[in-house]
């Protein structure tokens, strides 16, 4: 009997955690894509269409608030962290999956109806806005709930590998974004994208939110929690106890963060408008439809990337995947922007490839190292307002900043310098970070 059992075990147990994996790389992609159709349309339409009276005069002010509504949404990122955290480490990690999910999911599409000031006026922009945050909430509790469905599953020697799973959802959905932004601007006039061609890939996401819907619904729940809650060990107060005995770690894990994803956010909404905006509009002309194609090469660079970092954290640990990847992007930041400013498609190209290795390296370790750093009963929340926290610090106003930083100096390396100096914290804050990789992830003595 033991000999049939222990192989029907064997391949159950390998069957559930390809459901995970499936379920958590899917589900994040379907979210980001939600996430990112905003991030480009910011860039490309929306300042126009929503800020309209404060382009009349001055289009590039009009370009700021666009790119500041990318950030408003950050604001409300660690709310959502909070209470997705909050009800994650009460009542398990697969509901607030798929709240998260549909949550962002009906944000995005409503966008997607939403009329523009010249139709209802001052109304369509404090909608639109009202929507955004809605999605940074959802956003908010995301990435904590599928990290640790997918590190909890894992083997001990192999977390890395399953930790990148959801952290690979970040470039699919840039893929699958920008892919189809590609697919619609080349298949319609300049007038009818502007019009209503927009549109498209916002109402794209109902179908893409019933899909991920059905595979969230079918994965278990972690084993971690499952421990937790046959103990009867769950956390009545779980951000009391963070705030009381882990708060280091919280500071930790955002610092760590904010450069990778200020760099991130760069590569997702603000080379594509900078590099197609007419000269005259502080810009360099070039064509649409090549830069996109660019992008997407660049996506899925970093999703190559990402999940090598994974990888590569299980071979030589965590800290020192970080760090390749952070000493990478402090020495690319400045010849980054010298090779986009010669115009040239395939520089660009090239540029923001080289990019998005070291943001894979900076990535694919998050999900195992964020898990590996908290006690399993407040885990949830610690990675998500942690998560959530250093979005702020670093992605947030990126595209904003780097706007700015152009607008003042008219000199494009300044934004790689502003990249250089958050790359140099989050190496100094995972530098002082204890190796992690092997540690107890299930319930200890403490929980």
């Amino acid at each position: 009997m033991a000999l049939t059992t222990e192989p029907t075990k064997t391949n159950a147990k390998r069957l559930e955690e390809r459901r995970v994996l499936v379920g958590t790389m899917v589900g994040t992609t379907i979210e980001w894509y939600d996430f990112f159709i905003y991030a480009q349309a910011a860039g490309l339409v929306l300042a126009g269409l929503y800020f309209a009276p404060l382009g009349s005069d001055n289009a590039a002010l009009a370009q700021l608030v666009a790119w500041a509504s990318i950030g408003i949404s950050f604001l409300f990122r660690p709310l959502g962290a909070i209470v997705a955290g909050h009800l994650g480490d009460r009542l398990g990690r697969k509901a607030m999956l798929v709240v998260t999910l549909v949550m962002m999911g009906a944000s995005t599409v409503l966008i997607g109806v939403l009329p523009t000031y010249a139709q209802i006026g001052v109304a369509a922009p404090l909608l639109l806005i009202l929507l955004r945050i809605l999605q940074g909430f959802s956003a908010g509790g995301e990435w904590g709930g599928a990290a640790l469905m997918s590190v909890e599953h894992a083997p001990a020697d192999k977390r890395g590998l399953f930790g990148a799973y959801p952290q690979i959802g970040v470039p699919s959905g840039l893929i699958l974004a920008t892919g189809i932004m590609l697919v619609v601007t080349n298949s319609m006039t300049e007038e009818a994208f502007l019009a209503w061609g927009w549109r498209i890939p916002f109402l794209l996401s109902v179908v893409l939110i019933g899909i991920g819907y059905v595979i969230r619904r079918s994965v278990n729940e972690s084993p971690v929690f499952t421990e937790l809650r046959e103990r009867k060990k769950e956390s009545a107060a779980p951000l009391k106890e963070l705030f009381a005995h882990n708060w280091r770690q919280v500071v930790l894990t955002a610092l760590i963060f904010i450069a990778n994803n200020a760099a991130g956010y760069l590569l997702i909404a603000f080379f594509s408008s900078y590099a197609t905006k007419p000269a005259e509009a502080g810009g360099l002309g070039m064509e649409r439809s090549p830069v996109l194609v660019a992008s997407t090469v660049a996506a899925v660079f970093w999703l190559a990337a990402t999940m090598f970092g994974g990888i590569l954290s299980d071979r030589i640990g965590r800290i020192r995947t970080f760090q390749i990847g952070y000493a990478w992007l402090f020495a690319w930041a400045i010849p980054m922007f010298l090779l986009i400013d010669t115009k040239n498609i395939v520089l660009f190209a090239i540029a923001l490839l080289v990019l998005a290795i070291g943001l894979g390296l900076s990535y694919g370790p998050q999900a195992a190292l964020y898990a590996e750093m908290f006690p399993a009963h407040v885990r949830y929340s610690g990675v998500s307002i942690g998560y959530a926290l250093g979005a702020i610090l670093g992605g947030a106003f990126a595209p904003l900043i780097a706007q700015l930083l152009l607008d003042e100096t008219s000199w494009s390396p300044s934004i790689g310098i502003y990249i250089m100096v958050l790359a140099a914290i989050s190496f100094t804050a995972v530098s002082v970070v204890k190796e992690t990789r092997g540690v107890h992830l299930g319930v200890s003595a403490r929980d």
